[in-house]
């Protein structure tokens, strides 16, 4: 994939990723950075980054509990150890994270 195909398609998964931890409820502050990067704070002072990785072509989550890396597939992100969906380990991740549960909807 180029470089710019891959920057467009993982702009547009962050910018729903973004509106979908606005929408969740919880009470995450939410700060897009330059470069493609989300970094989110949670009410106990942790934080989870989420960025795209243009080199490899994935999007990396940086989490309390470590580091995973997604790649386009199939219409969708999975985890390059374990082909876990992006969407469903970033709630999993932002419950842990949070206290609470996390329902993210991924928006069409």
């Amino acid at each position: 994939m180029e470089e710019s195909a891959f920057n467009a398609l993982a702009e547009a998964e962050l910018a729903r990723i973004e509106s979908a931890f606005e929408d969740c409820g919880a009470e995450i502050d939410i700060e897009p950075k330059p470069g493609g990067i989300l970094e989110l704070e949670f009410d106990n002072g942790s934080k989870m980054i989420i960025n795209r990785h243009t080199a490899a072509r994935e999007i990396w989550v940086a989490a309390k509990s470590g580091g995973f890396h997604f790649r386009p597939q199939d219409g969708g992100w999975v985890n390059t150890r374990g082909g876990g969906d992006l969407w469903a380990m970033l709630a999993t991740l932002a419950s842990e994270q949070a206290g609470e549960a996390v329902s993210l909807a991924r928006p069409a």
